[in-house]
């Protein structure tokens, strides 16, 4: 018996020993391994810092001071560009803040547009109404039935119109007119297009009060005369080679209003002259930009909206799951983009772009994050960084005509209505962070997704995810308005 317990002794012994090697191994392992996943997130970190730094310039020194500005106001010295300098300074846009909220839609707000002199805003909505609000005293003045099947997608003042006549598209693929009455009623809507897919956006031509261009997703540009008997005319099917490009976005150059710019489901922007549009010729296309890595890209890159700047001399491209592009309009065919903006999230629904300031000194775009981003244009860095959306997604940005001010609206069902009141200068708190986390998402999405959902379908998902919560109460909103 001593044997067999002495031989028993032993085994554990030496098992003993055996495990402690064992762990001893195990542990410097786990060391390597931390020390190893430590220098690959340093890496990472500094990649991304290298990513959101590049292309990058040193902003400019302010261009309007508060003080001399006023003086010389006072003495009626340069008063005339008074306001054009205020609405175009980097201060101001540093004190933006929320003033306010405009709550009457049941639905995700997908239109703004202030009305040429500014002191009316049209907003619609996925809950097929449009709404003509008095901003200035939070008053909604006119509410009505837009007469479309589906999600409203805009809604604009027609230009020279006594701000009597709105233009209308939506997701069931209808251009539709409203005529409003000075009496603060809608008299009727009409049907005066309609497109074989959701059309998205409408182009104002700048001094025509009947007159205006609408893209849809079945590649179709229309121009539509409200004075003919019948308005519409296919302007262009616009396609690449022989595949259809379904659009989301349409744009008039202000200076050149015969020119027009579209973007949708690849990678191009494309310039038509409405005066010489040959299909036969290259499609019928000026020319068109696209940024030159993303030319031969496999992804399925889409333009989300477009627009010209304030004398049409520069075109702001947003694209999907990618970052947005300043291109020169003036340049010729193929050419690359001059400035890009990064930091936010364009993926989930079919988000916004613009210009900011009477000079189109910034750009200012919403983000799937929620925030709101303003970045100088020149230097491309941001100078703002707002929340402004609880549902997580701000999709559209309406800069004031006039003033230094805009109003947003994304999944959420309120408008917001934002100012510089703010009294010292935003400290871009949280931003780095956000915008990692808006690029780490991106980058994963990309690695996980080699071949994307379709915009439109998580467009579509998050809407009806968005619409099954239960609506808010219209007793409270009232109380809230007033």
């Amino acid at each position: 018996m001593p044997d067999v317990e002495g031989e028993t002794g032993t085994n554990r012994d030496g098992e003993e020993e055996e495990d402690t090697d064992s762990m001893d191994g195990s542990d410097e392992d786990d060391d390597e391994d931390e020390e190893e996943e430590q220098k690959d997130d340093e890496d990472d970190d500094e990649a991304m810092e290298a990513w959101l730094g590049a292309e990058l310039s040193d902003l400019r020194g302010p261009v309007w001071r508060a003080v001399p500005s006023l003086r010389y106001r006072e003495i009626g010295r340069n008063s005339h560009q008074f306001v054009r300098r205020v609405c175009g300074a980097r201060g101001l846009v540093q004190r933006l803040e929320l003033q306010g909220r405009l709550e009457r839609h049941t639905g995700c707000v997908n239109t703004l547009h202030f009305n040429p002199s500014g002191t009316r805003l049209a907003s619609g909505s996925d809950d097929l109404r449009v709404v003509i609000w008095d901003w200035a005293v939070r008053r909604a003045e006119l509410e009505f039935d837009s007469g479309h099947k589906s999600n409203v997608f805009q809604a604009k003042f027609l230009p020279h119109s006594g701000d009597s006549t709105l233009a209308m598209c939506a997701r069931d693929g209808q251009i539709r007119v409203a005529e409003l009455s000075a009496t603060q009623r809608c008299k009727n809507t009409k049907r005066v297009a309609q497109h074989k897919g959701a059309a998205h956006k409408l182009a104002l031509e700048p001094d025509s009060p009947c007159s205006f261009l609408s893209a849809g997703e079945d590649a179709v540009v229309f121009g539509i005369d409200l004075r003919l008997d019948r308005p519409a005319n296919k302007l262009v099917v616009v396609k690449e080679g022989d595949k259809k490009v379904g659009l989301y976005t349409i744009f008039v150059n202000p200076a050149k209003t015969q020119h027009f710019a579209v973007g949708g489901r690849d990678q191009y922007v494309r310039i038509y002259d409405q005066r010489k549009i040959n299909e036969n010729d290259n499609n019928g296309v000026l020319k068109k930009f696209c940024p030159s890595h993303l030319v031969s890209s496999e992804s399925k890159t889409n333009i989300t909206c477009l627009v010209y700047s304030h004398d049409g001399t520069e075109l702001l491209a947003s694209y999907n799951d990618e970052d947005i592009y300043l291109f020169d309009s003036n340049h010729s065919d193929g050419a690359d983009y001059r400035r890009r903006y990064k930091g936010h999230r364009n993926n989930a629904t079919v988000k916004g772009v613009n210009f900011y300031g009477p000079c189109s000194e910034f750009v200012v775009s919403g983000s799937d994050c929620g925030h709101i981003y303003l970045w100088d244009k020149y230097s491309a860095r941001i100078v703002q960084f707002m929340e402004g959306d609880r549902g997580g997604v701000v999709n559209c940005l309406e800069p004031h005509p006039h003033l230094p001010g805009m109003a947003t609206s994304g999944l959420d069902h309120d408008i917001k209505l934002w100012a510089p009141t703010a009294e010292t200068p935003t400290g871009l708190k949280g931003l780095k962070e956000v915008m990692k986390k808006n690029k780490r998402e991106r980058d994963e999405d990309s690695v996980r997704h080699g071949d994307q959902y379709d915009t439109q379908l998580l467009w579509f998902l998050m809407r009806h995810m968005r619409n099954r919560r239960p609506p808010r109460n219209r007793l409270c909103r009232c109380f809230i308005r007033k």
